[in-house]
């Protein structure tokens, strides 16, 4: 288990997208395993790779990390994405637990039943427009800096970006009233090794479509 991580999922973002975002923002070059069956998952779950019988997991330094965020804490420390210290490290973890509530309730959009999905579209519209994405524009005001945390790059940068390019996909205009968060997208999608995970041809997964859904839920349930 040594060399390139080794990343196990299905072959669509869900909770493996963050992971890959991360590795790719570090230049960690990486490699999937696409689960394609039930029997796959199965496969790992039996031979002891999966320590609470989930994915994602990811094969790194001769673990088989589980749990997504143990396995975000693990790279962006590993890799420098983490902030210098204890307090930046605190503030780096409460902006990505706030995206992640939010990348969670994009993530399940395509899942919901069809009498469900107008309303669910309307709490994603109003938590990002009016709990979240307030809070970012106002950091990036009051500091004034490029960067969320510590004027460096780190793990809350990465994570943010990806959130507001999934919340684009839903709503293009979304960033509409926030004009710092129109600046911090562009700036941070430049960054090289996140411009080149935008790219077409990279690991980065397209929007999950309906038509995927009931071959997932196969796979998992």
């Amino acid at each position: 288990m040594s060399g390139k991580p080794k990343l196990y999922y299905f072959n669509a973002r869900g909770r493996m997208e963050s992971i890959r975002w991360l590795l790719a923002a570090a230049g960690v070059e990486f490699e999937e395993c696409f689960l394609e069956t039930k029997d796959d998952l199965t496969k790992l779950r039996k031979d002891g790779s999966l320590l609470f019988q989930q994915v994602p997991m990811v094969e790194i330094d001769g673990m088989k990390m589980v749990q997504s965020r143990a396995i975000g804490n693990y790279i962006a420390m590993k890799y420098n994405l983490y902030g210098k210290d204890l307090k930046e490290r605190a503030l780096i973890d409460m902006y990505v637990e706030a995206v992640i509530d939010l990348n969670e309730l994009l993530m399940t959009h395509p899942f919901q039943p069809a009498d469900k999905k107008e309303q669910h579209f309307a709490t994603i519209v109003d938590k990002a427009t009016n709990r979240y994405f307030p809070v970012y524009e106002k950091v990036l005001k009051d500091h004034g800096q490029d960067f969320l945390v510590g004027n460096q790059f780190s793990r809350a940068d990465v994570q943010l970006l990806e959130t507001l390019l999934m919340a684009e996909e839903c709503k293009p205009d979304i960033l509409a009233k926030f004009p710092l968060l129109q600046s911090f997208k562009a700036r941070i999608s430049n960054i090289p090794t996140v411009k080149k995970f935008l790219q077409p041809g990279s690991q980065r997964k397209p929007p999950l479509q309906e038509k995927d859904v009931p071959k997932l839920m196969k796979i998992f349930h």
